[in-house]
């Protein structure tokens, strides 16, 4: 009878855990579009996390008082639309930068130097 009674008491021990754990499993469908929309939002965090492991990116950074490991951080902590408006914005940026006026004005001089030689 006691064995009885403690096989009784695991098998119901054993139902119980099964219900509870059923319940807080739980499975969807996922859409071809949602699928898309996290590829993209993988590929603009890994542009952004490339551009940061940039030695400009880090020099800019470090020029501003910001560490490279606390960027990638917090790009870490940023939502999917977020990093892709940021990514949207590294994709506008000039590729060969832009040139400021002292620059300007140092290549007409260079320029004025050699017509004036030659």
């Amino acid at each position: 009878m006691n064995r009885g009674l403690k096989r009784f008491w695991v098998v119901v021990a054993t139902a119980t855990v099964l219900c509870v754990l059923s319940t807080l499993a739980g499975a969807a469908m996922v859409s071809t579009d949602q699928a898309i929309d996290q590829g993209v939002a993988d590929q603009d965090r890994a542009r952004v996390q490339a551009f940061l492991d940039r030695e400009d990116a880090r020099e800019q950074l470090k020029s501003l008082g910001v560490d490279d490991l606390v960027a990638k951080d917090r790009v870490a902590g940023l939502t999917d639309g977020e990093v892709h408006a940021l990514a949207q914005k590294l994709d506008m940026l000039p590729a060969g930068g832009e040139l400021n006026n002292r620059q300007i004005i140092a290549v007409v001089l260079i320029v004025v130097l050699v017509v004036l030689l030659i």
